[in-house]
């Protein structure tokens, strides 16, 4: 009798191991359920929050105030710049008011002349044009942002595109859910990021199963960032697995059935 019963015990765990899933759960060995049970809240420490630097092809919106306004607007006056090209249907493109890093660099500041803002941070850009623009102005204030910080997710998620950040500080997660996140078939533990930086294009990879990834220096996207999410082999070749899973579980079990009723 003691056979038997391991017999079927082996069978039963055969099914269960046939029937296994992929780990659809975004860092997913955080231990939830000690958390949860034991009431306690992850917590750590952000010490990797990226300060982007600009580069060429970054447009950028530089004003400045102070007590002066007429003086003012000497310093308000940027380029008139395409944001995105014309359509292929022949409608315009959209064109706004900014200073474009070019090539070396640098950007055409009025009064001022030719900066260089490549490098620099927003913040050390800021002290810089402020220490300059006190020869000219009384007690100025610069304000500086993007207009076109922006990221692309492509692949396997519901909403595919290029965004548009105003924030200028995304992760990886934020990004997959602005793109509707993943679809069952993209791979969690394997999304590739593309990016450029300094001349050199970098890519990675990153496991959002793991919460490793939160101390990865690519957890938060610069820049024109891609995100690129993979398919498993094939939606086919997936959709068959679990066809044939199912198949042999339910094999299994009817064998299971069968010896139950001969022998118990």
């Amino acid at each position: 009798m003691k056979m038997k019963v391991n017999i079927i015990y082996l069978l039963v765990l055969m099914v269960m191991g046939s029937c296994m899933q992929r780990n659809l759960t975004y860092l997913s060995d955080l231990e939830d359920e000690a958390m949860l049970y034991n009431k306690r809240v992850y917590t750590e420490e952000v010490t990797n929050l990226p300060d982007p630097l600009f580069q060429p092809n970054d447009l950028i919106s530089i004003s400045v105030t102070s007590l002066n306004y007429e003086s003012n607007t000497l310093f308000n006056r940027g380029e008139i710049v395409p944001v995105h090209n014309a359509t292929s249907n022949g409608s315009p493109g959209v064109y706004q008011e900014g200073y474009l890093v070019d090539k070396e660099g640098y950007i055409d500041f009025p009064v001022l002349g030719r900066l260089k803002v490549g490098g620099l941070s927003k913040s050390e850009l800021k002290a810089n044009l402020t220490q300059e623009l006190k020869q000219y102005l009384k007690d100025p204030i610069v304000n500086i942002r993007y207009l076109n910080y922006r990221i692309t997710v492509i692949g396997e998620v519901n909403r595919p595109g290029t965004f548009t950040i105003p924030s200028e500080n995304i992760t990886v997660l934020e990004a997959l859910g602005m793109a509707g996140d993943m679809t069952a078939f993209g791979k969690r533990e394997n999304v590739l990021i593309i990016r450029h930086e300094d001349g050199v294009r970098k890519v990675t990879r990153l496991n959002l199963n793991n919460s490793d990834v939160l101390d990865s220096p690519y957890f938060f996207l610069k820049q024109n960032d891609v995100l690129y999410i993979e398919a498993v082999r094939s939606k086919a070749e997936q959709a068959s697995t679990t066809r044939s899973n199912i198949s042999l579980g339910l094999s299994v079990v009817s064998i299971i059935t069968l010896i139950l009723t001969r022998f118990l």
